[in-house]
Protein backbone atom coordinates (compact mmCIF):
# COMPACT_ATOMS: atom_id res chain seq x y z
CA UNK A 1 0.00 0.00 0.00
CA UNK A 2 1.25 3.72 -0.87
CA UNK A 3 1.60 5.80 2.11
CA UNK A 4 -1.36 8.16 2.70
CA UNK A 5 -2.24 11.94 2.03
CA UNK A 6 -0.61 13.83 4.76
CA UNK A 7 -2.34 17.27 6.40
CA UNK A 8 0.66 18.93 4.57
CA UNK A 9 -0.80 17.71 1.21
CA UNK A 10 -3.96 19.79 2.17
CA UNK A 11 -2.41 22.57 3.47
CA UNK A 12 -0.74 22.73 -0.48
CA UNK A 13 -4.04 22.02 -1.81
CA UNK A 14 -5.66 25.07 0.22
CA UNK A 15 -2.90 27.86 -0.46
CA UNK A 16 -1.90 26.52 -4.15
CA UNK A 17 -5.50 25.30 -5.13
CA UNK A 18 -5.92 28.09 -8.18
CA UNK A 19 -3.05 27.39 -9.70
CA UNK A 20 -1.96 23.22 -8.67
CA UNK A 21 -4.12 21.51 -10.34
CA UNK A 22 -1.55 19.23 -12.17
CA UNK A 23 0.25 19.15 -8.75
CA UNK A 24 -2.96 18.02 -6.79
CA UNK A 25 -3.77 15.32 -9.64
CA UNK A 26 -0.25 13.77 -9.52
CA UNK A 27 0.00 13.75 -5.96
CA UNK A 28 -3.75 12.27 -5.50
CA UNK A 29 -2.86 9.61 -8.33
CA UNK A 30 0.03 8.55 -6.09
CA UNK A 31 -1.69 7.45 -2.90
CA UNK A 32 -5.03 5.99 -5.08
CA UNK A 33 -4.71 3.05 -2.69
CA UNK A 34 -4.34 5.21 0.60
CA UNK A 35 -6.63 5.57 4.10
CA UNK A 36 -4.74 5.94 6.99
CA UNK A 37 -4.69 9.28 8.45
CA UNK A 38 -2.19 10.83 10.85
CA UNK A 39 -2.97 10.91 14.26
CA UNK A 40 -5.06 13.93 14.77
CA UNK A 41 -3.18 16.59 12.22
CA UNK A 42 -3.96 19.88 14.31
CA UNK A 43 -7.35 21.71 13.56
CA UNK A 44 -7.40 23.47 10.52
CA UNK A 45 -7.54 27.68 9.73
CA UNK A 46 -9.35 27.29 6.46
CA UNK A 47 -12.00 29.23 5.84
CA UNK A 48 -14.91 27.89 3.98
CA UNK A 49 -16.17 29.42 0.33
CA UNK A 50 -18.33 32.41 0.64
CA UNK A 51 -22.03 31.21 1.86
CA UNK A 52 -24.61 31.38 -0.66
CA UNK A 53 -28.57 31.35 -0.24
CA UNK A 54 -31.08 29.20 -2.31
CA UNK A 55 -34.91 28.81 -1.91
CA UNK A 56 -35.73 25.19 -2.37
CA UNK A 57 -39.20 23.81 -1.73
CA UNK A 58 -39.84 24.62 2.30
CA UNK A 59 -36.84 26.00 2.77
CA UNK A 60 -34.05 28.78 1.98
CA UNK A 61 -30.95 26.73 1.81
CA UNK A 62 -27.89 27.97 2.79
CA UNK A 63 -24.89 26.55 1.60
CA UNK A 64 -21.11 26.68 0.16
CA UNK A 65 -20.40 25.55 -3.48
CA UNK A 66 -16.54 25.81 -4.63
CA UNK A 67 -15.25 24.18 -7.59
CA UNK A 68 -15.96 25.05 -11.72
CA UNK A 69 -19.75 24.86 -12.15
CA UNK A 70 -19.68 22.54 -14.88
CA UNK A 71 -18.10 19.89 -12.59
CA UNK A 72 -19.04 16.72 -11.69
CA UNK A 73 -20.99 17.43 -8.36
CA UNK A 74 -20.33 16.63 -5.24
CA UNK A 75 -23.15 16.99 -2.04
CA UNK A 76 -21.35 16.40 1.60
CA UNK A 77 -24.13 16.32 3.81
CA UNK A 78 -23.18 16.73 7.96
CA UNK A 79 -24.46 15.21 11.07
CA UNK A 80 -25.33 16.41 14.71
CA UNK A 81 -24.27 18.23 16.50
CA UNK A 82 -21.64 19.67 13.29
CA UNK A 83 -22.11 21.86 10.39
CA UNK A 84 -20.59 22.70 6.78
CA UNK A 85 -17.09 23.29 8.32
CA UNK A 86 -16.83 19.30 9.01
CA UNK A 87 -15.93 19.56 5.22
CA UNK A 88 -13.15 22.94 5.47
CA UNK A 89 -10.11 20.25 4.42
CA UNK A 90 -11.90 18.22 2.41
CA UNK A 91 -13.70 20.96 -0.27
CA UNK A 92 -10.69 22.29 -1.46
CA UNK A 93 -9.16 18.99 -2.76
CA UNK A 94 -11.89 18.24 -4.61
CA UNK A 95 -12.74 21.51 -6.29
CA UNK A 96 -8.42 21.07 -7.09
CA UNK A 97 -9.99 17.76 -8.68
CA UNK A 98 -12.67 19.51 -11.03
CA UNK A 99 -15.27 18.65 -8.94
CA UNK A 100 -18.08 20.83 -7.76
CA UNK A 101 -18.79 20.53 -4.97
CA UNK A 102 -21.22 21.98 -2.68
CA UNK A 103 -22.16 21.14 1.46
CA UNK A 104 -25.86 22.27 2.56
CA UNK A 105 -26.72 23.24 6.10
CA UNK A 106 -29.31 20.74 7.25
CA UNK A 107 -32.80 22.31 7.93
CA UNK A 108 -32.17 23.63 11.48
CA UNK A 109 -28.85 24.34 11.01
CA UNK A 110 -26.56 27.91 9.87
CA UNK A 111 -28.50 29.99 7.77
CA UNK A 112 -30.94 27.30 6.67
CA UNK A 113 -34.78 28.61 7.23
CA UNK A 114 -38.04 27.18 7.11
CA UNK A 115 -39.83 30.04 4.60
CA UNK A 116 -43.32 29.74 6.17
CA UNK A 117 -43.64 29.68 10.18
CA UNK A 118 -46.90 27.20 9.69
CA UNK A 119 -44.09 24.44 8.05
CA UNK A 120 -44.26 21.61 10.62
CA UNK A 121 -40.69 21.27 12.40
CA UNK A 122 -39.99 17.92 11.37
CA UNK A 123 -36.59 16.10 11.47
CA UNK A 124 -37.55 12.87 10.49
CA UNK A 125 -35.48 11.15 8.08
CA UNK A 126 -37.69 11.70 4.91
CA UNK A 127 -37.85 14.59 5.53
CA UNK A 128 -34.34 15.63 5.52
CA UNK A 129 -33.99 13.32 2.54
CA UNK A 130 -36.78 14.83 0.62
CA UNK A 131 -35.14 18.36 1.55
CA UNK A 132 -31.80 17.49 -0.62
CA UNK A 133 -33.49 16.05 -3.59
CA UNK A 134 -35.68 19.29 -3.46
CA UNK A 135 -32.03 21.44 -3.52
CA UNK A 136 -30.36 19.26 -6.19
CA UNK A 137 -33.54 20.47 -8.79
CA UNK A 138 -33.51 23.96 -7.19
CA UNK A 139 -29.54 24.23 -8.37
CA UNK A 140 -30.42 22.44 -11.63
CA UNK A 141 -28.09 19.28 -10.66
CA UNK A 142 -29.23 15.97 -12.19
CA UNK A 143 -26.95 13.63 -10.40
CA UNK A 144 -24.41 13.82 -8.12
CA UNK A 145 -21.78 12.15 -5.66
CA UNK A 146 -23.20 12.27 -2.38
CA UNK A 147 -21.59 11.70 0.86
CA UNK A 148 -21.91 12.35 4.60
CA UNK A 149 -21.47 10.91 8.11
CA UNK A 150 -23.70 10.59 10.68
CA UNK A 151 -27.51 12.58 9.85
CA UNK A 152 -25.76 13.07 7.00
CA UNK A 153 -24.91 9.67 6.16
CA UNK A 154 -28.36 8.78 6.87
CA UNK A 155 -29.76 11.19 4.10
CA UNK A 156 -26.86 9.99 1.87
CA UNK A 157 -28.30 6.42 2.28
CA UNK A 158 -31.60 7.74 1.20
CA UNK A 159 -30.96 9.24 -1.67
CA UNK A 160 -28.75 5.90 -3.00
CA UNK A 161 -31.32 3.95 -2.04
CA UNK A 162 -34.65 5.33 -3.17
CA UNK A 163 -33.14 7.73 -5.98
CA UNK A 164 -30.30 6.22 -7.49
CA UNK A 165 -30.82 7.60 -10.57
CA UNK A 166 -29.89 10.75 -8.87
CA UNK A 167 -26.63 9.48 -7.42
CA UNK A 168 -23.26 8.85 -9.53
CA UNK A 169 -21.54 7.21 -6.16
CA UNK A 170 -22.17 7.27 -2.26
CA UNK A 171 -19.89 7.48 0.68
CA UNK A 172 -21.05 6.61 3.94
CA UNK A 173 -19.51 7.08 7.22
CA UNK A 174 -20.30 3.82 9.82
CA UNK A 175 -22.19 2.37 6.61
CA UNK A 176 -25.96 1.89 5.90
CA UNK A 177 -27.96 4.03 8.82
CA UNK A 178 -31.40 4.16 7.18
CA UNK A 179 -33.90 3.59 10.08
CA UNK A 180 -37.22 1.76 10.95
CA UNK A 181 -39.28 2.79 13.52
CA UNK A 182 -40.73 -0.57 14.45
CA UNK A 183 -37.43 -2.14 14.81
CA UNK A 184 -36.05 0.33 16.49
CA UNK A 185 -38.25 0.12 19.73
CA UNK A 186 -36.87 -3.67 20.38
CA UNK A 187 -34.98 -2.77 23.47
CA UNK A 188 -30.85 -2.99 23.26
CA UNK A 189 -27.94 -4.71 25.36
CA UNK A 190 -27.89 -1.99 28.38
CA UNK A 191 -24.28 -1.19 27.54
CA UNK A 192 -25.52 -0.10 23.85
CA UNK A 193 -28.70 1.57 25.61
CA UNK A 194 -26.16 3.48 27.84
CA UNK A 195 -24.30 5.25 24.22
CA UNK A 196 -28.01 6.25 23.46
CA UNK A 197 -28.97 8.62 26.66
CA UNK A 198 -29.09 11.56 24.93
CA UNK A 199 -32.00 10.06 22.65
CA UNK A 200 -33.79 9.10 26.11
CA UNK A 201 -32.89 12.96 27.43
CA UNK A 202 -34.53 14.42 24.42
CA UNK A 203 -37.48 12.18 24.97
CA UNK A 204 -38.59 14.20 27.80
CA UNK A 205 -39.44 18.04 28.45
CA UNK A 206 -36.82 18.02 30.77
CA UNK A 207 -34.62 17.08 28.22
CA UNK A 208 -36.09 19.76 25.53
CA UNK A 209 -35.26 22.37 27.44
CA UNK A 210 -32.28 21.47 28.83
CA UNK A 211 -31.25 21.37 25.54
CA UNK A 212 -32.38 24.77 24.55
CA UNK A 213 -30.61 26.16 27.23
CA UNK A 214 -27.26 24.44 27.10
CA UNK A 215 -26.90 24.19 23.24
CA UNK A 216 -23.15 24.81 22.85
CA UNK A 217 -22.09 22.90 26.00
CA UNK A 218 -24.24 20.02 25.10
CA UNK A 219 -22.48 19.71 21.66
CA UNK A 220 -19.25 19.98 23.01
CA UNK A 221 -19.90 17.22 25.19
CA UNK A 222 -21.00 15.43 22.62
CA UNK A 223 -17.94 15.93 20.53
CA UNK A 224 -15.75 15.28 23.22
CA UNK A 225 -17.60 11.77 23.81
CA UNK A 226 -18.29 10.85 20.18
CA UNK A 227 -14.38 11.95 19.22
CA UNK A 228 -12.35 10.74 22.34
CA UNK A 229 -9.18 10.99 20.79
CA UNK A 230 -9.55 14.63 18.74
CA UNK A 231 -7.69 17.34 20.52
CA UNK A 232 -9.78 19.99 18.20
CA UNK A 233 -9.36 23.74 20.32
CA UNK A 234 -12.28 25.94 21.08
CA UNK A 235 -11.86 27.83 17.82
CA UNK A 236 -12.44 24.98 15.86
CA UNK A 237 -15.34 24.34 18.30
CA UNK A 238 -17.18 27.35 17.81
CA UNK A 239 -17.35 28.02 14.45
CA UNK A 240 -19.55 25.03 14.29
CA UNK A 241 -21.20 25.88 17.31
CA UNK A 242 -22.24 29.11 15.75
CA UNK A 243 -24.39 27.01 13.01
CA UNK A 244 -26.57 25.72 16.20
CA UNK A 245 -27.89 28.83 17.24
CA UNK A 246 -30.69 28.63 14.34
CA UNK A 247 -34.43 29.69 15.73
CA UNK A 248 -35.32 25.94 14.40
CA UNK A 249 -32.92 24.08 15.49
CA UNK A 250 -33.48 22.76 19.03
CA UNK A 251 -37.24 21.86 17.86
CA UNK A 252 -35.61 20.03 14.51
CA UNK A 253 -33.24 17.76 16.95
CA UNK A 254 -35.75 16.97 19.49
CA UNK A 255 -38.28 15.85 16.78
CA UNK A 256 -35.77 13.38 14.89
CA UNK A 257 -35.02 11.83 17.95
CA UNK A 258 -38.81 11.32 19.65
CA UNK A 259 -39.67 10.53 15.79
CA UNK A 260 -37.24 7.80 16.12
CA UNK A 261 -38.68 6.41 19.22
CA UNK A 262 -42.10 6.95 18.02
CA UNK A 263 -43.03 9.37 20.44
CA UNK A 264 -43.65 12.05 17.80
CA UNK A 265 -45.87 11.63 15.05
CA UNK A 266 -44.19 12.44 11.45
CA UNK A 267 -45.85 14.15 8.20
CA UNK A 268 -48.73 12.04 6.67
CA UNK A 269 -47.12 13.31 2.96
CA UNK A 270 -43.62 10.98 3.96
CA UNK A 271 -45.90 8.07 4.84
CA UNK A 272 -45.21 6.12 1.39
CA UNK A 273 -41.24 7.10 1.91
CA UNK A 274 -40.86 5.92 5.11
CA UNK A 275 -42.72 2.28 4.52
CA UNK A 276 -39.94 2.17 1.38
CA UNK A 277 -37.41 3.01 3.95
CA UNK A 278 -39.00 0.53 6.76
CA UNK A 279 -38.11 -2.32 4.35
CA UNK A 280 -34.69 -1.93 4.51
CA UNK A 281 -33.95 -0.85 0.36
CA UNK A 282 -30.22 -2.22 -1.00
CA UNK A 283 -28.14 0.57 -2.40
CA UNK A 284 -27.33 -0.36 -5.78
CA UNK A 285 -24.73 2.94 -6.87
CA UNK A 286 -21.10 2.34 -6.24
CA UNK A 287 -20.50 2.76 -2.37
CA UNK A 288 -17.03 3.34 0.08
CA UNK A 289 -18.23 2.83 3.52
CA UNK A 290 -15.76 4.45 6.65
CA UNK A 291 -15.51 3.84 9.88
CA UNK A 292 -13.02 5.74 12.12
CA UNK A 293 -11.32 3.49 14.49
CA UNK A 294 -11.81 5.34 17.81
CA UNK A 295 -15.92 6.33 16.85
CA UNK A 296 -16.80 6.98 20.76
CA UNK A 297 -20.51 7.03 18.91
CA UNK A 298 -23.51 4.57 18.73
CA UNK A 299 -22.57 2.85 15.24
CA UNK A 300 -23.28 -0.84 13.69
CA UNK A 301 -20.49 -3.24 13.19
CA UNK A 302 -19.44 -3.25 9.43
CA UNK A 303 -20.34 -7.11 8.83
CA UNK A 304 -24.17 -6.26 9.83
CA UNK A 305 -24.71 -4.00 7.08
CA UNK A 306 -22.01 -5.18 3.78
CA UNK A 307 -25.20 -7.03 2.54
CA UNK A 308 -26.59 -4.36 1.91
CA UNK A 309 -24.42 -2.71 -0.72
CA UNK A 310 -25.75 -4.76 -3.63
CA UNK A 311 -23.54 -2.89 -6.07
CA UNK A 312 -19.67 -1.86 -6.63
CA UNK A 313 -18.24 -1.51 -2.79
CA UNK A 314 -15.81 -0.99 -0.39
CA UNK A 315 -15.12 -0.47 3.34
CA UNK A 316 -12.18 0.79 4.97
CA UNK A 317 -11.06 1.26 8.39
CA UNK A 318 -9.44 5.06 8.97
CA UNK A 319 -7.17 4.37 11.59
CA UNK A 320 -5.31 6.89 13.95
CA UNK A 321 -7.53 7.28 16.53
CA UNK A 322 -10.46 9.04 14.05
CA UNK A 323 -13.90 9.47 15.73
CA UNK A 324 -17.19 10.31 14.84
CA UNK A 325 -16.40 13.45 12.84
CA UNK A 326 -14.40 11.84 10.46
CA UNK A 327 -14.44 14.00 7.22
CA UNK A 328 -13.13 17.02 9.69
CA UNK A 329 -10.59 14.55 11.18
CA UNK A 330 -9.20 12.51 8.49
CA UNK A 331 -9.86 14.69 5.90
CA UNK A 332 -7.82 13.13 3.42
CA UNK A 333 -8.97 9.81 3.52
CA UNK A 334 -12.44 11.21 2.83
CA UNK A 335 -11.72 13.31 0.37
CA UNK A 336 -9.91 9.89 -0.96
CA UNK A 337 -12.83 7.70 -0.64
CA UNK A 338 -15.16 10.06 -2.79
CA UNK A 339 -12.47 10.29 -5.53
CA UNK A 340 -12.04 6.70 -5.50
CA UNK A 341 -15.57 5.76 -5.64
CA UNK A 342 -16.09 8.07 -8.36
CA UNK A 343 -13.78 5.75 -10.24
CA UNK A 344 -15.59 2.45 -9.08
Amino acid sequence: MTPPLTHDDIDIFRRRLLGAAAITAAAIAAHANAAPEPLHPSPSAARLPTLRQVSAGSLDVGYVDAGPADGRAVLLLHGWPYDIHSFVDVIPVLASQGYRVIAPYLRGYGTTRFRAAQTPRNGQQAALALDVITLMDALRIEKAIVAGFDWGARTANILAAIWPERCKAHVSVSGYLIGNRETSQAPLPPSAELQWWYQFYFATERGRAGYAANTAAFARLIWKLASPQWQFDDATFARSAAALDNPDHVAIVIHNYRWRLGLADGERQFDDLEGRLAAGPAITVPTITLEGDANGAPHPDPSSYKRKFSGKYAHRLITGGIGHNLPQEAPAAFARAIIDADRL
